[in-house]
This record gives structure tokens, C-alpha cells and sequence, in this order.
């Protein structure tokens, strides 16, 4: 049990990333000199080309995204897990180009996308081979689980990178992924990561002036992911797609959201978003958490290992809470939105409004901005200039915010940061390969093991 009182405890988040990255274990010999970071070489009106890592919806828009950006871009190399992945997205790549750009644009949209069939990488291995296909950057919409690894490689072989969140689905990952944001800054590459409330007028305004004091200290945050349920696919959904029984690696791949080594359960996978937004007014990570959470609703053997609701308290270091809550339930009070409450004043953060005695803000732009572009926008354009330019660290900090709350849900306990950060437990295969065994395996009954409060270790 923590005995430590949190107002003793006043960890910046300069202090996370040095002291994570101080125990990273293998695999990277590293500096931990934050001073190092190095300007990049500016690539100008260069050609960028681009490999797109993880063709789902998400990797497909992302690419659309970064072809949209000023100047020469061409999507260059496509890797997936699955073949027909690949092919789906170049067919809805083609169309969203050629809603954008009107008709006539065959050419252009033939600059735009250039990836014959030996640039079209499948299987778990595929990743590396669209890294080493001659590209300048790499987009990473992979499952989370394969986070880690996959930014360390791009990094290593010198790609400017764009990676969804979240980072990664445990501390030992989390390390990781730091190390190589650390890499990124000595090779003087640029890194942003798929958070793009960090790239909205509505949040950079409302934020910045509760940082400024607008609301005075601020005592409480509040943040909700309450919706309905997610897509789920079967074994018969994999059969009828792909013509064979699936191994139990392809299985899990493609049901990926219900298994904790690929997701890290809905609290880190989605509602990271509005963690975020909470570190992000704080300016600071939570240093200790309790919570409850379960599976409710969806019980049967295809949701896999993970719950299906979580609430957490979380304490930051001045003794203020974050109440954050999570739900994937139809039928429910449904919610995705951030507050803050001050000694002056509160704030709907998501809907950029301030009250306080003295008055209402409300935020207003004639300007009507993509988030989802303008992150791509941003990081573009510090590459061409050269700027440095890495969102890594309060990714990777978000990230284990996450992390820390489902390990508060899963074990029942009251748990600290920095057990939490310097925890062991590695839910990663041994094997990345579609015949080995993955980390979790059904019983005789086709169920998996789902973590029970009070039983679960997670340190």
C-alpha cells in the first residue's frame, strides 16, 4: 500500500521521461541526455515519400491525411497482417483522393499513390520490409500491442514517424517507446502521435487559459469515453473473409480489441484521449490511482480478456483528482467530454467554455480546422523545415496514465506511479508469428482469462 503522501511527491514531466527511460532493460543502448536533441535536415519541397503501417480505418485515413499535406508526398509502401487489409485500403485511399480532388485527377492521384505489388508487405513481419522499402516516414495504425516494437525499428533505420495512440499496453512498452523518442530527438527526427486534441483550436484555447489561472487552482477534473459497444469479429467472421480456419495468432490479430497484449483493454485504447486532455491542464501525470471496473455486458468467448467499464480516481501530485470514466454499453447514459472545477471557477473543456463569478468565455472561430489533418499539417511541415518536432513524451505519459488506471481496475488495489512505471510484467508474445502461441489461450470452453479485482497482479 502507498504510504507516501502525494503533496511529498512532485514529479514534471521532464522527471517522468528521464527516470522511465533511466530503466529501460535491453535492446537499445541508449544516452538519457534530454539536451541532445538535434535539429533535422530540412527536406524543403523534397519529395516525402511515405510507408502506411496498419491499413484499418485509422492507418487509411491517416495516410489520406498525409498525402493531403503541402507539397510532395506519395505513399510509397503499405503493410498489414492480413493481405486483403492492404487491398481495401489502396481501393479506399483511391476514392477519398478522388472525392477530394474532383475529376480529372488521375493523374495526380497516380503521383499521390505509388505501391505495385512488391511494395505491398503481409504478415507480422511485414513492418520492417515497408521501413526498409527507401521511405521517409512512417505512419504506425498497427494494433497498440505492436507499438513498441515497431516505433523502435523505424527509429532505428531513421524514419520521421507518425504513430496512433496509444503508445503502447504496458510499462515495460512504455519504456520503450521512450527510449526510442529519446533516439528520435539525437537523430534530429520528427515524431507526432495521433492525440489531435493537441491540434484543436477549441482545446489549445480553452487549455491554455486554464493554465493561465482562468479557474483559478484546479481541484477536480472530470473525463468520460461513455458510448456503445465496438465492432467484435468471430472465427466465422475470419473464415468467411479469409477461406481457412484462422490459427489462434490470426484470431486474436484480427479481434484485436478484446485481448490486452494487442489493446490494453478500451481505457488505454480510446478513452486516453480524455486521460490526456486531464495530464494536459495539469500539466503533470497522476502519482497514485484506485478504481473498480468488470465486464458487465459482454461475456460470451469473442470479447476476449477485457472489461467493458472502468471508473478510476486518479491523484496528482498537488492532491487534486481526475474522476475518469469508461463504458462501452448501448441502452446507457453515453458521454465523451472533459471538465475541469477551480477555486474560481469550472470549465467544459470539449466545449470550450469558462465560468466563472464574474462571467462566461466561450470559445468561437469563424475557422472551421480538421484536427485530423492539422496534426499531419504540423508535422509535415516542421520535417520540410527542419524544426524539431517530437510528441512522444506526453504520448508515452498519457499512455501510462491509462495503463496505471486499468492496473488500478484490474487488481483492485491502490496503486502508485512509480510501481506502476517500473513494473515488469510484459504482456508481449515471445513470437511475433502467426503459428506460435499468443500470451493468452481459451480454455476447454472457449473462454479466456479475464482479470479479477482483488486476484489480478499487475506489478
Amino acid at each position: 500500500m502507498p504510504s507516501q503522501s502525494s503533496s511529498d511527491i512532485t514529479p514534471s514531466r521532464r522527471d517522468f521521461v528521464k527516470q522511465s527511460t533511466a530503466v529501460v532493460a535491453g535492446g537499445m543502448a541508449l544516452a538519457t541526455n534530454l539536451s541532445k536533441v538535434q535539429a533535422g535536415t530540412p527536406l524543403g519541397d523534397k519529395q516525402i515519400k511515405v510507408a502506411l503501417i496498419g491499413c484499418g480505418g485509422r492507418g487509411t485515413q491517416a495516410a489520406a491525411q498525409a498525402l493531403s499535406t503541402n507539397g510532395n508526398v506519395t505513399l510509397w509502401a503499405m503493410a498489414d497482417a492480413f493481405d486483403k487489409r492492404i487491398e481495401q485500403s489502396l481501393t479506399k485511399l483511391n476514392r477519398t483522393l478522388e472525392q477530394n480532388l474532383g475529376e480529372g485527377s488521375e493523374e495526380i492521384i497516380a503521383e499521390k499513390i505509388q505501391v505495385p505489388l512488391d511494395r505491398q508487405f503481409a504478415g507480422l513481419d511485414g513492418y520492417q520490409k515497408a521501413i526498409d522499402s527507401g521511405v521517409d516516414l512512417v505512419i504506425l495504425a498497427t494494433p497498440p500491442g505492436f507499438r513498441p516494437p515497431q516505433f523502435e525499428a523505424a527509429i532505428e533505420a531513421g524514419k520521421h514517424v507518425f504513430t496512433e495512440k496509444p503508445l503502447a499496453v504496458d510499462a515495460p512498452g512504455v519504456r520503450r517507446v521512450l527510449a526510442a523518442g529519446e533516439l528520435a530527438d539525437q537523430k534530429g527526427l520528427c515524431v507526432g502521435v495521433g492525440l489531435q486534441r493537441h491540434h484543436q483550436p477549441i482545446y489549445l484555447e480553452t487549455v491554455k487559459r486554464l493554465q493561465e489561472g482562468a479557474i483559478g487552482d484546479i481541484l477536480l477534473t472530470r473525463v468520460y469515453w461513455n458510448s456503445g459497444p465496438l465492432w467484435v469479429r468471430t472465427k466465422t467472421d475470419f473464415f468467411q473473409s479469409y477461406g481457412h480456419e484462422p490459427t489462434e495468432m490470426e484470431y486474436q490479430v484480427n479481434n484485436w480489441y478484446y485481448f490486452n497484449w494487442l489493446c490494453g483493454d478500451h481505457i488505454v485504447e480510446q478513452h486516453i484521449h480524455n486521460i490526456d486532455v486531464s495530464n494536459w491542464v495539469k500539466q503533470a501525470h497522476p502519482v497514485m490511482a484506485k478504481g473498480m471496473g468488470g465486464r458487465e455486458r459482454r461475456t460470451a468467448p469473442e470479447y476476449g480478456q477485457i472489461f467493458d467499464h472502468h471508473a478510476v480516481e486518479f491523484t496528482y501530485p498537488d492532491g487534486s483528482t481526475m474522476m475518469s470514466e469508461c463504458r462501452h454499453m448501448d441502452g446507457c447514459w453515453n458521454q465523451v467530454a472533459e471538465f475541469a472545477a477551480g477555486t474560481k471557477g469550472t470549465a467544459d473543456i470539449s466545449r470550450g467554455k469558462i465560468i466563472t463569478p464574474s462571467g462566461e468565455w466561450q470559445f468561437s472561430s469563424e475557422e472551421t480546422i480538421d484536427p485530423y489533418q492539422q496534426e499531419h499539417d504540423d508535422l509535415f511541415a516542421a520535417i520540410r523545415s527542419g524544426q524539431p518536432y517530437n510528441e512522444i513524451p506526453y504520448g508515452a505519459e498519457s499512455t501510462m496514465t491509462a495503463i496505471l488506471g486499468r492496473m488500478a481496475t484490474y487488481s483492485g488495489k491502490l496503486l502508485e506511479w512509480d510501481d506502476a512505471i517500473n513494473s515488469d510484467i510484459d504482456i508481449s508474445p515471445k513470437e511475433y508469428s502467426f503459428a506460435a502461441a499468443p500470451p493468452v489461450v481459451p480454455d476447454k470452453n472457449g473462454n479466456y482469462p479475464v482479470p479479477v479485482p482483488g486476484v489480478t497482479k499487475v506489478i
